[in-house]
């Protein structure tokens, strides 16, 4: 489990609108049974991004929108066999982040 590993949405009836999560928490927690997430949303379903804090991205040939001002926890154990890594586009993440919470 590593950040900013991008995950299947565990909730498969999700999957159409909402088919990937990605991982955001710091890899040197531990013991820690949960695991913040950003869901990747289907950028066809999403609608109009909101710039800056809505990048978009290709996963598995599908463009999605990371859904930043959603952001959740999940169980450690749902989130299993990582499908993809966003580390090449770790500063457009963290440029989200830095917009929702307000550092400029």
């Amino acid at each position: 489990m590593a950040r900013l590993d991008v995950y299947p949405n565990p909730d498969k009836s999700e999957h159409w609108h909402t088919p990937f999560v990605l991982d955001i928490q710091n890899d040197h927690l531990r013991g820690v049974e949960t695991r913040v997430v950003i869901p990747l949303r289907d950028a066809k379903v999403h609608g109009a991004a909101i710039e800056r804090i809505q990048p978009t991205f290709t996963i598995e040939d599908r463009l999605v929108v990371l859904d930043t001002p959603t952001l959740a926890t999940f169980p450690l154990g749902w989130l299993r066999n990582p499908v993809a890594n966003l580390r090449p586009q770790q500063a457009a993440v963290q440029d989200a982040l830095d917009a929702l919470f307000g550092s400029y």
